[in-house]
This record gives C-alpha cells, structure tokens and sequence, in this order.
C-alpha cells in the first residue's frame, strides 16, 4: 500500500481535529475573560443570587458557613455560572462554526433559530425560578419551620439548591423547542402529539413533584409552564414540515466528510 494512501484519509480528521481544538480554546478564552471581568463583582452577585432567601428570613437570621473556605469560593462559583451565561452565546456561536460545513442549506437556516430560541428559552426558564418560584418556595419553608428552629441555610448547600434548580427550570423550558425538532425530523406529527396532550399533563405534575419542594405551589408554578410550553410547541409544529432525504439532495451542497 503506497503512502499516499494512507495519507489522504487521514488528512481531513486530523484537519478537523485541529479545528475542534481552535473552537474549544475559542469557548475557554471567552469563559475566562467574562469570569476574570465579573470576579471585582463576585459579592454582589453572589447577594443577587441568595435575595430570594434572604427576604424571607427573619430579620436577625442569616446564612452560615459550615466550611472554612465557603466564604470565598461560594461567591467564585457564583462569578463563574454567571460567567458561562454570560459568554454561552459565544459558546454557541463557536459550536456552530465547527458543525455548519457539515450541514445542508436546510439544517443551517433550521439550526439557528432553535439555538437562538433554545437560548432565550432557557434564560426565561431561570428567570421564571428566581422572580416567581423561589419567593413562593422560600416562603413556604420559612412557615413550615417548626417553633423554636432557627432556619440558618448553609450558603453552600443553598447555592446547590438554587443550581439545580435554574438547571430543571431552563431545561423544561425548552419543550418548544424539543417538540418542533421532533415534528421537524417527522418523528411525530402534530395529530399525535395532540393525541398525547392527556399523558403530557400528568406527566407535568410528576416532573414538578419530583423537582420543586413538597407544596402545591410550586409544584403547580413549574407543571402549568410545562404544559402551556408544549400547547405552544404544538401551534409552532403546524409549520414544521418534515424534511425529507430528496430535500436535503436537493439543497446546495451536501455535507462535508467528516
């Protein structure tokens, strides 16, 4: 077998290696320069971040430490979440330049629109946790606490907490966006996702049971936003056609070999 080839498959992946490489330091530069911008702010963020809680507690009462160095790398935690926020659009934009050669015209027009969405999305569902959720959460454990107990949170378990929430709310905030791929790659259609509206509802409140703390409330501030996402996924699927193979074929140039 003669050296050339070898050398010819080879070439592209290694090419794409070296692009992959170049997009991923792009992604840490842009995450590092929005951290070391925002640490000078990093207490008050870290005050925006536990607000929520802190206008429940009494006001007497605040949150402890129960670790030496909590002090100093909760707030660093906080600078850097809002760090990857901050500098997500970039990351998004670097994501995309690496995959766009290896898509149809199609995919590209499709693709930005639910990246942009998937975004705002995911922005709004966080917003949504800390503006209507966390009062209507923070509220009812500060009444549930029994007589005589001091509700004084751990600031480090507090921001875990809140962490996984933004996470749970951002994500089922994306059921649009995940409902108009699925209708778009013509894996169900908008007659069966009607079909599936009863099993949609139900399985709201199970997913807000299992996220948000035991009352009603909240648990009913997270389902009702996850169903009226998925009606409005079902308006929007009514103009997502499915793409077929003879329209990819059809579209300018097909993707590049990877």
């Amino acid at each position: 077998m003669s050296d050339s080839s070898v050398e010819q498959p080879t070439q592209p992946l290694i090419e794409h290696l070296l692009e992959l490489r170049r997009r991923i330091m792009w992604i840490i530069g842009g995450l590092v320069v929005c951290f070391v911008a925002l640490m000078p702010f990093a207490q008050q963020l870290y005050s925006f971040v536990a607000q929520p809680l802190m206008a429940t507690l009494p006001k007497d009462t605040s949150m402890i430490a129960t670790d030496v160095i909590a002090p100093f790398f909760v707030p660093v935690k906080v600078t850097l979440m809002a760090a990857f926020l901050i500098s997500l659009p970039h990351t998004l934009y670097q994501i995309w330049a690496f995959v766009a050669p290896a898509l149809y015209q199609n995919e590209k027009r499709l693709v930005a629109p639910l990246v942009l969405s998937s975004f705002l999305l995911f922005f709004i569902g966080m917003a949504f946790a800390y503006y209507l959720v966390f009062p209507v959460i923070f509220r009812f454990l500060a009444g549930v606490t029994p007589v005589g107990v001091n509700m004084a949170t751990d600031i480090d378990k507090y921001l875990s907490f809140i962490l996984g929430m933004f996470v749970a709310f951002g994500t089922t905030f994306e059921v649009p966006v995940v409902v108009v791929l699925l209708a778009r790659m013509g894996i169900v259609t908008t007659a069966q996702l009607k079909q599936a509206r009863p099993y949609v509802i139900v399985g709201a409140f199970i997913v807000a049971a299992v996220i948000t703390p035991p009352d009603v409330i909240s648990q009913v501030l997270l389902a009702l936003p996850l169903i009226v996402l998925y009606e409005a996924g079902i308006w929007f699927s009514r103009f997502a056609k499915p793409v077929t193979r003879d329209e990819n074929d059809d579209n300018a140039q097909p993707p590049a070999t990877v």
